[in-house]
């Protein structure tokens, strides 16, 4: 992690004396995001109106190309990824969460001469099979295996792992990490629900009342994890189901804090926006590359062993 540290001061750093020495003209990227009211996009674009600000003073442009639902999440994508080709930006990130639907996309663009990255979602191997300059998030299997490992080390005997877009390979991918090290089953609900609290929450409710074995809830997001909360509270099912989500938020560490949720799986994506950006628009304007692929921002298990420290970095709109 401390290598990690040194390296993101590193590229925020030649960030800034590229941003202030030069008046070339930048170039004009698209990056293809999650819904507006998603929280975890929300810090996600954070970072990527940050590293904006460097890319606008050259002259250059970021625009952000949000989905308006995750109803047809792939295809959707896909369509937002063909629409940046057609305005003819000079790069293109996104996150490959159904590679099936969305592959073809990316190939277009390599086939019109645009760089690509993939961040938060897709993995290093689809990186380079695309032709993607780097790869930015997590490894999602390899997160879901820290929380299955996690969840074990606590006690954990049978697990609910809550997915909201069923058919998103990232997700797909962590439920599979927590099952193959853990007992545990998925509860996919339609991705109509996302965001739905009362549905969400009624889902997983029936499941605690009906298996009463279940001991842990992990839900794939930081929403879904009030939904969850709610849930036990209402299955009056506390002292017996443990909850533990992806990402953080306010709402997950105060109850981490207050011994109300175990943990949570933290892939920082301010990092992922913000890097995003950056290693794009160096590649475009500079052909400056990272030796390093891929940039990994997580996992990172936040418990409350160190529940204090991430407070702050929400705090600061970061994490």
């Amino acid at each position: 992690m401390r290598d990690f540290k040194q390296m993101l001061k590193g590229a925020i750093a030649a960030a800034v004396l590229v941003g202030c020495s030069t008046t070339a003209m930048a170039g004009n990227i698209a990056i293809v995001g999650g819904r507006a009211d998603d929280p975890f996009f929300a810090v996600v674009k954070r970072g990527i109106d940050d590293a904006a600000k460097l890319v606008e003073q050259r002259g250059g442009s970021v625009n952000y190309l949000a989905l308006q639902t995750y109803d047809n999440i792939g295809a959707d994508a896909a369509q937002l990824i063909r629409t940046a080709i057609s305005q003819g930006v000079d790069g293109i990130a996104a996150p490959n969460w159904v590679p099936e639907a969305q592959d073809e996309a990316y190939k277009a663009a390599k086939a019109a001469g645009i760089p690509i990255l993939l961040y938060n979602s897709g993995g290093t191997e689809k990186s380079k099979e695309l032709g993607s300059i780097n790869y930015v998030g997590t490894e999602d299997y390899v997160a879901g295996v820290a929380a299955g490992e996690y969840l074990t080390k606590n006690g954990a005997k049978n697990v609910l792992c809550v997915n909201t877009v069923p058919g998103a390979a990232n997700l797909e991918a962590r439920c599979k990490g927590i099952i193959d090290n853990v007992k545990a089953v998925q509860l996919p609900l339609p991705a109509t629900s996302f965001g739905d609290k009362t549905a969400v929450s009624e889902a997983i409710k029936a499941s605690v009342l009906q298996d009463e074995t279940i001991d842990a809830v992990v839900t794939m997001g930081n929403q879904d994890a009030d939904s969850a909360a709610i849930a036990i509270e209402q299955a009056n099912a506390g002292e017996r189901v443990k909850l533990g989500t992806f990402n953080t938020d306010q709402a997950s560490l105060d109850r981490i804090k207050a011994g109300k949720q175990m943990f949570a799986v933290d892939q920082q994506g301010y990092l992922q926006g913000f890097l995003a950006v950056f290693l794009l628009d160096s590649y475009v304007e500079y052909a400056m590359e990272s030796p390093t692929m891929p940039i990994l921002t997580g996992p990172a298990i936040v418990d409350a062993s160190n529940v204090e420290a991430t407070l702050k970095g929400v705090a600061a709109g970061v994490r």
